[in-house]
C-alpha cells in the first residue's frame, strides 16, 4: 500500500513538472518573445514586398561575379529525401580535418576560385574566412578585410563605384556586442540584397 503510494505521488509529480516544464514555461517564453522581439523570434527573416529572401542569420552560397561571396559552404544530397523520394540540398559543417588531404585540396581549390575571380590582386594574402567553412557551416557574415578584399570585382562587375560599394558595407557590417564581444562582420545577404537594389541602402 505505501509502495502504491509512492509510485502514485512520483506519477503525480511527473505530470505536474511535465504541464509546467513542457507546456506553460514554453508558451511563456514564446509569448515573451513575440511581443518582445518578434522579428527574431521568427527566425530574422528578410522580406521585402511579400517575397522572403532568407534569414540574415543563415548563410547562403552565392558564386557569380556581381555577388559578394560569403565562407565556403559544404552542399551535400542524398541524406535526405523530400516526399517525392527526391535528394534535398542541405548545408553544414566540413568535419574535415585540418591536416587531413581533403581539407587541403578544398582550400586550394578555393584559392583557385578567388584568384581567378580577382585577378587585378594578384598575390595580395586573401583573408582566410574567404577559403574555409565556418565551425557551422552556414555562417552569414565575414570580416570586414574579406568584404574590402572583394570591393574592386563588385564595382567592376555592378556598375557602381568602389566608394557604393564601401557604403554598402559599411551599412551592412555589425560592430562587436557590447563594444568588445566578438568582432566586426559583414552580412554578405544584405550587401547583395541592396546590391541587386531589393533593400535601401538609405
Amino acid at each position: 500500500m505505501k509502495q502504491a503510494k509512492t509510485w502514485g505521488s512520483g506519477l503525480l509529480f511527473f505530470l505536474v513538472m511535465t504541464v509546467i516544464t513542457g507546456v506553460i514555461y514554453t508558451a511563456v517564453c514564446t509569448g515573451i518573445a513575440q511581443l518582445v522581439f518578434p522579428y527574431q523570434a521568427n527566425g530574422s527573416i528578410i522580406e521585402v514586398d511579400g517575397v522572403k529572401y532568407g534569414s540574415e542569420l543563415v548563410g547562403q552560397q552565392f558564386t557569380d561575379e556581381d555577388h559578394m561571396w560569403g565562407r565556403v559552404m559544404s552542399p551535400s544530397t542524398g541524406t535526405f529525401t523530400n516526399d517525392e523520394g527526391e535528394d534535398v540540398l542541405w548545408y553544414g559543417a566540413s568535419n574535415l580535418s585540418p591536416a587531413g588531404e581533403d581539407f587541403a585540396a578544398g582550400v586550394q581549390e578555393r584559392i583557385d576560385e578567388i584568384h581567378a575571380a580577382h585577378p587585378e590582386k594578384g598575390d595580395e594574402p586573401i583573408p582566410s574566412d574567404l577559403v574555409t567553412n565556418s565551425g557551422s557551416g552556414f555562417d552569414p557574415h565575414i570580416s570586414p578585410a574579406a568584404a574590402e578584399y572583394q570591393v574592386e570585382r563588385l564595382a567592376n562587375n555592378t556598375g557602381k563605384s568602389e566608394d557604393e560599394i564601401r557604403a554598402i558595407i559599411e551599412k551592412c557590417t555589425e560592430q562587436p556586442q557590447l563594444g568588445f564581444l566578438g568582432d566586426a562582420r559583414v552580412n554578405v545577404l544584405k550587401v547583395n540584397l541592396m546590391l541587386d537594389g531589393i533593400l535601401p541602402v538609405e
